[in-house]
């Protein structure tokens, strides 16, 4: 007989609050360390004392408990549900309800409007932009990703058919970082979805963000294209906010799925030097 685990929505929006705060207080560590290691590596002196000033407010963000960007996102959440678990209350209300905990007890922007058009600020920065996967095992798997839209307005998707070539995808990745320039703070971290229709390969493309900066892809081949595209941008010399300089981007990281004969979407979600996510298991 199989004995669910049950998990009480009380322990879901507990772990949504405190992701929220600490994703918006503390940087990936791997994403850090590029940031730190660019300080070295980076050509342009007025590049590198920009780079020297990101470290230290990463270093005044995790001292003083304060935000890194006064754009605190909004808020994605992945959630990956263990089959055999049994969730006493409404998840979706769950998750928002930490949402909302996390931005007004933890004195983070709140940046969501109620509707796109009549805007309207809905005071705790819910709804929370949620997907969710059903998964084997017995525990419920959190990322916690706020999204600045300084970067996310920079990014793009494009419906290529089936006869685009590498390298014309490599341009369009390029293409977007320079027609992005300075907006999106660099540099930056992007992630591309190949693959997948127009809502799946978009929804790649935030999934690739959430990965390490320091783990390539694990096939070979887009493992490859991934160093390409990261060397194909940073020689458009857009650099450290855009003053110029060889660290334009920090990372690209590339998540695919099948798609149909007759197409080849790709997405390109624009990360800030503040890429953030957090993730815990329940």
């Amino acid at each position: 007989m199989l004995v669910m685990r049950e998990i009480k929505a009380s322990q879901i929006t507990e772990a949504v609050r405190r992701l929220c705060v600490e994703a918006n207080r503390i940087l990936p560590q791997d994403l850090e360390q590029k940031i730190t290691d660019a300080t070295e590596t980076e050509s342009s002196p007025l590049g590198k004392a920009i780079l020297s000033d990101l470290c230290r407010n990463m270093d005044a963000a995790r001292e003083l408990e304060l935000p890194i960007c006064q754009d605190t996102g909004m808020t994605v959440v992945f959630a990956e549900i263990g089959q055999e678990v049994h969730i006493s209350g409404g998840f979706e209300d769950a998750v928002n309800e930490g949402v909302r905990q996390g931005y007004t007890q933890g004195l983070l922007r709140c940046s969501v409007v109620a509707d796109p058009i009549r805007r309207g600020n809905t005071g705790d920065n819910t709804p929370a932009i949620l997907h969710t996967r059903l998964v084997p095992g017995d525990r419920i798997y959190l990322t916690v990703a706020p999204k600045g839209f300084g970067s996310e307005n920079m990014s793009r998707i494009k419906m290529f058919t089936p006869s685009a070539t590498e390298q014309d995808i490599i341009d369009f990745v390029t293409d977007t970082v320079r027609t992005a320039g300075s907006n999106p703070c660099p540099p930056v971290v992007l992630g591309v979805g190949i693959g997948g229709d127009f809502e799946k390969c978009a929804e790649l493309a935030k999934q690739a963000l959430c990965r390490p900066v320091s783990k390539r892809n694990s096939d070979p081949f887009y493992a490859e294209l991934e160093t390409r595209m990261l060397k194909a941008v940073n020689e458009l010399n857009i650099g450290p906010q855009g003053f110029g300089g060889s660290t334009t981007a920090l990372a690209v990281n590339i998540e695919t799925f099948p798609t149909h004969i007759a197409g080849l979407p790709v997405s390109v979600n624009v990360g800030c030097h503040v890429t953030r996510h957090k993730s815990t298991t329940i």
